[in-house]
């Protein structure tokens, strides 16, 4: 990593002790000569009128502090957009799966990032177009998922999936997740599909309680594409990406997912491997 010369720093809003963490945080950049770029909601906590939307917070930055939960996490990731920008992520939420960095090893993980022996984790991400005939609409790229479900008063939707044009499944279910190995244990997860280790080259399939109970989740291969075609009515089935952005769907648009030519770099402890965060935050597979 080169020299660290400005970091950018996003908020989870609402948070009791993030006026206490940031002022000593700062404190702490300005000593060591270090800049900052805070956004809109850091400067909030602060009373400070000099914040900057999240998507320019980026901006001339070697490094983002992500001080939050897992959806401030997914929301720094859009805001990176492809920079080749390490996120050093801090749990000032709850489950904290991505947020691995506690309040407590705040700053000898920064001292180890300034030495040069911290660990970057490399994260796959997924593109994902919307096609109404032969033109594109939208696009998205997620960390964790692309999720496609029923409206608020449908009942199930109608979807058929294709890997790389061959044939998968029609789907009868409340919704579909397309997930990436990051994603496999948020939503994918708690519908049934399994884990994946970021390493692998892989999305997961996972249809929401699908009416054939026969129907379960797959894992495919990232080198092709997903496509999912919308078989419901207009606006019956709305799509979400990351569980923050989207839109509603009319009938017989398609859903194209692909792996990113993006990933996401975060900076992990150097003693924290997977298995130990599962263990610590989902209290999985202890002995």
């Amino acid at each position: 990593m080169q020299d660290i010369k400005t970091v950018g720093i996003l908020s989870r809003p609402n948070v009791d002790s993030a006026p206490e963490v940031l002022t000593k945080l700062l404190a702490w950049l300005d000593e060591r000569g270090i800049e900052a770029r805070l956004d809109l909601v850091s400067a909030g906590y602060l009373n400070r009128t000099d914040g900057i939307s999240r998507d320019h917070v980026p901006d001339g930055a070697q490094l983002i502090i992500v001080l939050g939960g897992d959806g401030t996490l997914l929301s720094a990731a859009r805001a990176i957009n492809g920079r080749d920008i390490p996120l050093f992520a801090v749990n000032l939420g709850s489950l904290g799966f991505l947020t691995a960095i506690t309040v407590e090893q705040l700053y000898p993980e920064l001292e180890r990032l300034l030495r040069g022996e911290h660990r970057i984790g490399i994260r796959r991400m997924l593109h994902c177009d919307v096609f109404r005939g032969d033109e594109r609409v939208a696009s998205f790229t997620a960390l964790n998922d692309v999720v496609l479900t029923k409206m608020a008063l449908a009942r199930v939707i109608d979807l058929e999936v294709y890997w790389d044009k061959h044939f998968i499944c029609k789907y009868k279910a409340d919704g579909l997740i397309i997930s990436t190995p990051t994603g496999s244990t948020a939503y994918s997860l708690a519908a049934g599909g399994p884990i994946i280790l970021p390493q692998v080259a892989a999305f997961t399939i996972t249809p929401i309680c699908p009416h054939m109970l026969t129907n379960r989740p797959v894992i495919v291969p990232d080198s092709g594409e997903i496509t999912v075609w919308a078989r419901s009515e207009d606006e019956e089935i709305y799509l979400t990406v990351d569980g923050q952005v989207g839109q509603p769907l009319k009938r017989n648009d398609r859903v194209v997912c692909r792996s990113s030519e993006h990933t996401l770099q975060l900076v992990r402890p150097p003693k924290m491997l997977f298995f130990d965060v599962l263990r610590q935050k989902l209290k999985w597979g202890e002995r």
